[in-house]
């Protein structure tokens, strides 16, 4: 069962309390339920926080692949450029063909990495505003519990 999912059944478990009469909204809930509920949120914080440090080291791959291929495309730009140092018209040629390809190369790199921290950034961007909720709703039922006279009339 995910936090969601347990969040979810403590709030059925408020809605279907049973309200005092005369107590200005005041109910009564099984305390042990929520112990129990509180208790699996807390079991299940960490497979949160995994989530989001593999999200992280998917980042990271995807970087290093990309700094792998465009160190590829670089080294096999430079021994075509080798290859045609036979005549100054192909030296040239090849010149300003290696420039492009390094050129192209630090594009794609940096479209790769940029594509890479974008899809990063926006998971562990989904995985945080998760967990704040998560936070804020354990943190107002907590408050909740400890201090039911606020939540009168």
């Amino acid at each position: 069962m995910n936090i969601d999912q347990i969040l979810d059944i403590m709030d059925d478990m408020l809605d279907k309390a049973w309200s005092l009469p005369l107590s200005g909204g005041k109910c009564v809930v099984d305390i042990e339920k929520l112990r129990d509920l509180m208790d699996n949120i807390r079991l299940n914080m960490p497979g949160e926080i995994k989530q989001a440090k593999a999200i992280v080291s998917d980042r990271s791959d995807i970087i290093s692949v990309a700094k792998k291929e465009a160190a590829d495309i670089v080294r096999k730009a430079e021994e075509h450029a080798r290859r045609l140092v036979a005549d100054e018209e192909v030296v040239k040629q090849a010149q300003a063909k290696a420039a492009e390809i390094m050129s192209m190369a630090q594009r794609q790199s940096r479209e790769m990495k940029q594509a890479s921290n974008d899809y990063a950034d926006n998971l562990l961007k989904n995985a945080e505003e998760v967990l704040c909720r998560a936070a804020a709703d354990i943190k107002e039922t907590r408050q909740n519990i400890r201090n039911p006279k606020r939540n009168e009339g």
